[in-house]
């Protein structure tokens, strides 16, 4: 019998051969923190594209937007340090925003990228955003999907409703979250096996800090593509939406339709890679 560790690789590897295009290439990059996998498409002398998941997710999560940049763009998706994924913690843990910033430099550093465009989901998206004030010159310009923690805070009962997964992270009850969150939608069953063996990665605690500070943000040059899930039950979109543009000096905002926060980047509606290709277009190379 195969051992979780064994059992969770197969599981990672199977939605790579299932959704990921065929040419897509491991790469793999020492920092201070540990070892970054990077799941690598597109030209080698295209744009990069840098793109950072969710937490409790991995890089695979990114299949159908590192799909839809890969033939104009180089993408990198890449898993977190000290959550699930190919990534593997070293003995310095990131404790601080001081070190995901150091280590972000590192992954950039490893993959020869000067300036990058900035994608993140969710938790992705508050190290996207930290990243393009704490590095400005290397942010070309940032996408961030229906982002936590960044403009508002979380919904009281999103966050009531996750406490149980947070403290013990179960198969059923990740399911059981996943399942409220997303009102039950239809999800890829290869990459739902990959989230159920995830419960039982021997993940760090996610790191947790402030939101963005108001003359960070209102000194932020990077164009912003702010896409935000209709009905995600994170936090109030509204909220959110008003938040970033009394504070952003150039954010694009749109809403996905029927999205919820958890079907995104899984599941998107058609229009949200859409966007991102017509955005980046727009600034996601050098003029």
């Amino acid at each position: 019998m195969k051992s979780i560790d064994d059992a969770f690789l197969a599981a990672y590897d199977a939605v790579l051969a299932a959704r990921w295009p065929a040419s897509t290439e491991p790469v793999e990059i020492r920092t201070p923190y540990g070892t970054t996998h990077v799941n690598s498409v597109g030209p080698a002398d295209a744009p990069p594209v840098v793109l950072l998941h969710g937490g409790g997710t991995t890089s695979t999560v990114w299949s159908g937007t590192a799909r839809a940049l890969g033939t104009a763009y180089r993408v990198h998706a890449v898993d977190t340090v000290g959550e699930a994924g190919r990534s593997v913690a070293g003995e310095r843990a990131i404790r601080t925003l001081g070190d995901q910033m150091v280590w972000l430099d590192a992954v950039l550093d490893g993959l020869g990228a000067s300036r990058v465009s900035l994608c993140g989901h969710s938790y992705g998206a508050w190290s996207a955003l930290h990243y393009a004030a704490h590095a400005p010159g290397r942010v070309r310009a940032l996408v961030l999907v229906d982002p936590t923690n960044c403009f508002t805070g979380f919904s009281r009962r999103y966050l009531l409703r996750a406490l149980p997964m947070l403290l013990r992270p179960t198969v059923r009850r990740r399911r059981a979250f996943l399942e409220w969150e997303t009102r039950r939608a239809a999800l890829d069953e290869t990459w739902l096996r990959l989230y159920d063996r995830a419960a039982a990665f021997p993940a760090a605690r996610p790191l947790t800090g402030p939101r963005p500070g108001p003359e960070e943000l209102r000194g932020l040059r990077s164009p912003v593509l702010l896409l935000l899930a209709e009905r995600s039950r994170a936090h109030d979109i509204g909220r959110v939406a008003a938040s970033a543009a009394a504070l952003l000096p150039r954010v694009e905002t749109a809403v996905l339709p029927g999205a919820t926060h958890h079907t995104l980047p899984l599941a998107p509606p058609p229009e949200m890679d859409a966007r991102i290709e017509k955005f980046l277009a727009a600034h996601g190379r050098d003029a």
